[in-house]
């Protein structure tokens, strides 16, 4: 059996590997809001503007919202007519599209941060 030293602890390894995946966490909110924000229904501008990406690091959660009194409304009404290339559902299909990449971004981070 082959014994393998290393200098890094594993307390030490694992409190590196949670700050990048926090790291990366905030980049995929980040990369939610704007994939949303291309999607989301535009008249005047205020409900885009309300986007808002959070994180809590501790917790490794985060959340992207939008701040109006009718954004819940315009996400689920899908009869309502929008502008070319914006819609109902403008936070959920982004989610579901780019979850992918929003993986990739934590993971990447966190790979990083072990280096």
């Amino acid at each position: 059996m082959k014994r393998v030293k290393t200098t890094m602890s594993f307390t030490a390894a694992t409190a590196k590997a949670r700050a990048g995946a926090a790291r990366g966490l905030g980049l995929a909110m980040e990369h939610l809001l704007t994939e949303s924000r291309k999607q989301v229904p535009l008249e005047e501008g205020t409900l885009e503007r309300s986007g808002a990406a959070i994180t809590d690091a501790d917790a490794l959660r985060g959340a992207v919202s939008y701040d109006t009194k009718y954004a819940v409304r315009q996400h689920e009404e899908l009869d309502w007519r929008h502008d070319e290339g914006r819609k109902a559902k403008y936070l959920e299909d982004p989610l579901n599209q780019e979850g992918a990449t929003m993986l990739a971004l934590v993971a990447a981070q966190t790979r990083r941060a072990l280096r």
